[in-house]
C-alpha cells in the first residue's frame, strides 16, 4: 500500500481509517510549514506519536505525576546512556520495576491521544506512509521524546471518529465566539458507533441524492458503485436504480472503502461494482482500483464483487482472478455517451450482477486473450511478424480534449495523461523535470516485483546536466522515439522498470516555455513496436496548455484572496 499526497486531497480522518482496514505496520509522517509530526502504527494500531508542536518529554511527564521519583528516574536515564540507547527509558522503568507498566501504558496512552488530536487542526501539509516490518527502527532512541512504545494500541478509526468531532466543535465554538482546542480530552460517553458513510463527505450524500435514492424505498441489499469518471458514474447509477438498486456513488476509493466498513458493522453486506483503473488513493497511478480491492479482500472477504474495466491489464486481471472476483469489459466515456450503447452495456450489466448475487463467479481468465498471453511469455513465433497497433482515432482524442478542459479536473491532468497513455502502450511513466534532475511521480503497468511499481518508479532519479535518454526531449521539447540500446541510461530504465523493450516513446508536457514533465512509455516485455502516436502527442500538447490555465486560475485566486 502506497499513501503519499496532500492534506488538502485525503484528510487525516480517511488516512486513520485507510492504514486501520489495511492493518498495516508502519510511519505515518506529516508536514504542515515547519512542523513535523509522526504517528506510528502496528498492525493497523496506533502505538506512538510526536509531534513538534505538542511537545512531550515522557521523564517530566512522570515527575509531574508523581509516578516517579527523581532519584530513581535519573539512575534509569544513567543505565539507558551506559548501554549505549539500545533500550527505551520507558522500558528500562517497567523492567527495573521503577514504575508500574499498567501506570506508564496509561500516561502514554494519553499523550499519543493528545499528540493524534492537535494533528486534525492541520488542514494543510503533506503526508507519506512509509511500510515498517521493524518498529525499533522507525527513529533513534536517544532523540526519541517519547521514550516508550504502546503494547496495546489505539483504535485508528476511533481516533479519526473522534478526531473528526472534536475538530467540529472547535470549529463550531469558534463561530460562535467560544474558547476552546482540538486537543481536549475525548467525552468518555461518547457513542463508538459512527456512521462512515455520512463521515465520508457531503459529495456521497449529494450523488445518491440526484440519482433518486430514497432511503424508506432501498431495497435490504445496497450497491456501492466506485468510478472515478462522473458521466459513467451517473449512467450506470440511472439505469441501475431503475432495476430496482439502490445506488450510493463514489468518486475515490477511500470514501467507497470508509462507507463498506461502515455497512458491515451495521450487519448490511453490499454489492460493490468498481473501476479498475482509476487513481490509487494517494493520487498516483491508475490501478486504483486494484488498490481498493485488494483491502476489501483482506478486510470484507465475504462482499461480493464486480469489477469494470474498459482495457486490459494482465497483471491485474491475473490479481483479480487469485482474488476470485468477476470482472466486466465496460465502454469508454466517450462510447458511452450514446444511448444505444449505454442500454446494451446496462442489460451485460445486470446480468452480470444477478449472476453474482446468485453466487455465479465468472473467470477473469476469459476476458483477455489467452493466446496473446501465452506468446507474451513463450515468445512470439518469428514466422508470424507483429505489426504495430493502429492509432488510436480522432474521436477518442477529442473526448479526452473535453476531459482535459473540464474545470473540475483540478490537478488530475497527469493522471489523464497516463491514462490516454494506455491506449499507446503497455505501460508507462510521468517523469518530474526539476531544476537538478528528473524524477519519477507516477505509472501505469509496471508489474509488481519484491517493490511495488509506483515505489521503484519514485525511487528513480536522472540528473539533468548528465547526457541521459532524457536530454534530447527535454532540450528540443519535441517527442522522440527511443531505440533501447545498452547504453547506461536505456539499462537503468530496464533495471528499473523491467522488460527489455526494444522501443520507447519520450513525450514532452511544456508549460510556460519549458519542460515540465516527459511522459515515457514502451510495450515492456511485448516486442511489438508502439505505432502510431500522432493523437497522443497533441495530447500532450494540449495537456501543457491546460497546466498553464490552471497555474494561472490559481495565481489568480491566490491573488483575489490577498487583496480581500
Amino acid at each position: 500500500m502506497s499513501l503519499v499526497g496532500n492534506l488538502k486531497d485525503l484528510g487525516l480522518a480517511e488516512i486513520l481509517q485507510i492504514v486501520s482496514l489495511s492493518r498495516k505496520s508502519g510511519v505515518l509522517g506529516i508536514r504542515c510549514d515547519e512542523q513535523e509530526a509522526n504517528i506510528v502504527f502496528r498492525q493497523g494500531q496506533v502505538v506512538k506519536a510526536t509531534s513538534t508542536t505538542y511537545p512531550v518529554d515522557l521523564a517530566e511527564a512522570l515527575l509531574a505525576r508523581g509516578f516517579v521519583e527523581k532519584n530513581a528516574l535519573e539512575l534509569a536515564k544513567s543505565r539507558q546512556q551506559a548501554e549505549g540507547f539500545s533500550r527505551r527509558l520507558g522500558d528500562i522503568l517497567i523492567q527495573e520495576r521503577i514504575v508500574e507498566a499498567a501506570l506508564l501504558e496509561e500516561l502514554v496512552h494519553e499523550q499519543v491521544e493528545q499528540i493524534v488530536y492537535s494533528l486534525f487542526s492541520w488542514e494543510e501539509g503533506t503526508f507519506d506512509f512509509d511500510l515498517q516490518d521493524n518498529l525499533d527502527t522507525v527513529d533513534d532512541i536517544r532523540t526519541d521524546p517519547l521514550q516508550f512504545i504502546l503494547v496495546k494500541g489505539f483504535n485508528a478509526q476511533f481516533l479519526a471518529m473522534e478526531g473528526s468531532r472534536i475538530l467540529d466543535e472547535h470549529r463550531h465554538a469558534s463561530a460562535k465566539g467560544e474558547k476552546t482546542g482540538v486537543t481536549a480530552a475525548a467525552n468518555d460517553n461518547v457513542d463508538f458507533e459512527f456512521d462512515l458513510v455520512q463521515e465520508s463527505g457531503s459529495a456521497t450524500t449529494h450523488e445518491a441524492t440526484e440519482s433518486g435514492q430514497h432511503q424508506e424505498s432501498s431495497p435490504a441489499l445496497p450497491l456501492l458503485l466506485v468510478d472515478d469518471d462522473e458521466l459513467i458514474r451517473k449512467s450506470l447509477a440511472d439505469a441501475l436504480e431503475k432495476n430496482g438498486y439502490s445506488v450510493t456513488c463514489f468518486a475515490k476509493g477511500e470514501d467507497a472503502l470508509i462507507s463498506i466498513d461502515s455497512l458491515c458493522r451495521e450487519g448490511l453486506t453490499p454489492l460493490l461494482l468498481q473501476d479498475l483503473i482509476m487513481p490509487r488513493m494517494d493520487g498516483s497511478g491508475l490501478l486504483g482500483g486494484l488498490e481498493l480491492l485488494e483491502l476489501v479482500h483482506s478486510n470484507f472477504p465475504e462482499l461480493k464483487v464486480l469489477v469494470m474495466t474498459d482495457r486490459h491489464d494482465v497483471t491485474a486481471e491475473r490479481k483479480i482472478a487469485a482474488m476470485k472476483y468477476s470482472l466486466i469489459m465496460k465502454p469508454s466515456t466517450q462510447e458511452l455517451s450514446e444511448d444505444s450503447t449505454i442500454l446494451r452495456f446496462s442489460d451485460r450489466l445486470l446480468q452480470s450482477l444477478t449472476e453474482l448475487r446468485s453466487g455465479e463467479v465468472k473467470s477473469v481468465s476469459d476476458s483477455f486473450n489467452i493466446g496473446d498471453e501465452l506468446r507474451r511469455e513463450m515468445g512470439e513465433d518469428s514466422a508470424a511478424p507483429l505489426a504495430a497497433p493502429q492509432s488510436t482515432g480522432i474521436s477518442l482524442l477529442r473526448g479526452m480534449l473535453e476531459e482535459l478542459n473540464d474545470p473540475a479536473l483540478g490537478g488530475g491532468i497527469i493522471l489523464l495523461v497516463l491514462r490516454f497513455a494506455a491506449e499507446f502502450m503497455a505501460r508507462a511513466v510521468i517523469f518530474i523535470v526539476k531544476e537538478d534532475e528528473i524524477v519519477g511521480l507516477g505509472q501505469f503497468g509496471i508489474d509488481d516485483g519484491e517493490q511495488s511499481g509506483d515505489m521503484r518508479v519514485r525511487s528513480m532519479k536522472v540528473p539533468i546536466k548528465e547526457r541521459t535518454v532524457f536530454s534530447e526531449v527535454v532540450e528540443s521539447q519535441l517527442p522522440v522515439k527511443l531505440q533501447m540500446d545498452d547504453s547506461q541510461w536505456c539499462n537503468y530504465l530496464k533495471e528499473h522498470l523491467g522488460g527489455n523493450p526494444t522501443e520507447a516513446f519520450m513525450g514532452p508536457i511544456v508549460s510556460e516555455g519549458k519542460v515540465v514533465a516527459v511522459l515515457y512509455g514502451d510495450n515492456g516485455f511485448d516486442p511489438r513496436p508502439i505505432g502510431d502516436t500522432d493523437s497522443l502527442e497533441i495530447f500532450l500538447s494540449q495537456a501543457g496548455i491546460a497546466m498553464e490555465k490552471a497555474l494561472l486560475q490559481r495565481r489568480l485566486k491566490e491573488k483575489h484572496l490577498e487583496g480581500m
